[in-house]
């Protein structure tokens, strides 16, 4: 790579020119000689070959090359400016590069706020999203993917806490089959219609706590997909309530009447894939997403089972709280 004949402060000379609106000016403001900036602007067009000024009356006017020359010097400090900042972040120890592994029912108005939010004191640091389903998102952290997860298990070896618990529901479209039997459903009803299911990303799956042996299934790899092939009519499927929840008030989707109401709950966790090592920036963002899970789901789960000191949901008469597995 070929050394730049011009440097930073030639640019920013220029620059100064053009903004302060002559050279005097822009001496008081680089708190120069007004013989240093225009030399400083002559070696640009000496060296590039170009006239960036053409005196006109007693004020020096940019050129049409001049202001392209601006334009882009303006652009080159710029990116050197926030290059600095940057620096200075790394400095200070805040890592380049944060992984998170999600899993997918976690509400994702909660998780881009968190982000953007994240961004905003941090806008150096790259975030890898890892959106994953089961068993895959425990995964990450066990092949060092992930710095941080959130997932429905805490994987052994690991240091985990509670994060958020999870309302599912079992929802078809208003006007499948299942919906017209008018009554309260039994696991021979379901069997006998397709199940939609998205995949555990893990490699290891199994069959889960709410599959069921239908005699028709459809495994899909995205939560977008099962909603809607659920609302086209294909087949029914347990959902996340925050994933469906504008489904649910415009009558888009409806709840199966199950025994009792039966609903499913279940808990996800904040995993570290290694709490001592984490940097500030990985500690920032974990701050971060509990406090927008305390502000934003607070409301949306009233009425939610409480965790046991086993970190297992409890049981409710109208709720059979289990791993948000199976979806």
């Amino acid at each position: 790579m070929s050394q730049p004949r011009i440097g930073i402060e030639q640019w920013r000379a220029l620059m100064a020119v053009v903004d302060a609106g002559g050279y005097a000016q822009a001496a008081q403001v680089l708190h120069k000689s007004q013989s240093a900036v225009t030399y400083a602007v002559q070696k640009i067009e000496a060296l590039l070959g170009v006239k960036a000024f053409e005196v006109q009356g007693r004020k020096a006017q940019l050129t049409a090359t001049g202001a392209f020359l601006y334009r882009r010097a303006r652009a080159l400090l710029e990116e050197a400016e926030s290059l600095e900042r940057a620096a200075a972040r790394l400095s200070a120890g805040w890592e380049a590069e944060i992984r998170l592994a999600e899993e997918i029912i976690f509400p994702t108005d909660v998780l881009l706020a968190t982000l953007a939010q994240f961004g905003q004191e941090s806008p150096h640091t790259r975030i890898e999203l890892i959106e994953s389903v089961l068993g895959g998102t425990a995964e990450t952290l066990l092949k060092g993917e992930a710095d941080i997860a959130v997932a429905p298990r805490v994987p052994p070896g690991f240091l985990g806490e509670p994060l958020v618990q999870m309302r599912l529901h079992l929802v078809a479209a208003p006007g499948h089959p299942l919906h017209g039997l008018q009554r309260e459903l039994t696991q021979t009803d379901l069997r006998t219609h397709r199940h939609i299911v998205v995949r555990d990303s893990g490699s290891q799956r199994h069959r889960t706590p709410l599959s069921l042996e239908a005699r028709q299934r459809w495994t899909v790899s995205h939560m977008a997909t099962s909603i809607a092939a659920v609302r086209e009519g294909y087949g029914f499927a347990w959902l996340p309530e925050d994933r469906i929840r504008v489904e649910l008030a415009s009558g888009v989707l409806k709840a199966l009447p199950l025994p009792g109401g039966e609903q499913r709950i279940g808990s996800l966790h904040l995993i570290y894939a290694d709490r001592d090592a984490a940097g500030p920036g990985t500690l920032r963002l974990v701050e971060l997403l509990r406090q927008n899970v305390k502000r934003e789901c607070g409301t949306r789960q009233a009425g939610l089972a409480p965790e046991s000191s086993k970190g297992a949901p409890n049981r409710r008469r109208t709720a059979r709280p289990k791993p948000p597995d199976g979806r």
